[in-house]
């Protein structure tokens, strides 16, 4: 299967690191991706146990109207589809939200978000468990 490249919104690493150090557990990065069918998206994060206060293993942050930081329960993502093409690099792509439309030389465009998958080129679908993509290869 091809790598897939995320946009991030944050520097991954330094938020890994701030949450891991305050939580006392690993945090990961998964994706950067709209919850439902905003046309934001949002950094999610994953930890394997849930948060012993709010009980949620995924989180998410992203930036509000006003520009401040925001955090959010995540764990939704797991209910989410992908749709996934090859770039030009042959790396997978994903859309981040409604309106994240990518066109690439090859002929291969990705749109829509988690609202819904528009696509040309051969697509393969994914969905997130226990913090990692499981992609299958199967194509329209």
């Amino acid at each position: 299967m091809s790598p897939i490249k995320h946009n991030p919104l944050f520097d991954i690493d330094k938020v890994c690191e701030l949450y891991s150090k305050k939580d006392g557990v690993t945090i990961s990065y998964v994706c950067t991706s709209a919850l439902g069918d905003e046309n934001f998206a949002r950094d999610i994060f994953y930890r394997e146990t849930p948060h012993p206060q709010f009980g949620n293993r995924y989180f998410a942050l992203f930036y509000n109207i006003e520009g401040d930081v925001m955090i959010t329960n995540a764990d939704d993502i797991e209910n989410k589809t992908f749709g996934f093409v090859n770039d030009d690099d042959g790396n997978f792509q994903y859309s981040e939200h409604r309106h994240a439309f990518k066109s690439f030389k090859n002929g291969n465009m990705i749109d829509g978000g988690r609202a819904y998958i528009k696509h040309s080129g051969d697509v393969v679908y994914g969905q997130i468990r226990n913090g990692m993509f499981n992609l299958q290869s199967n194509c329209d």
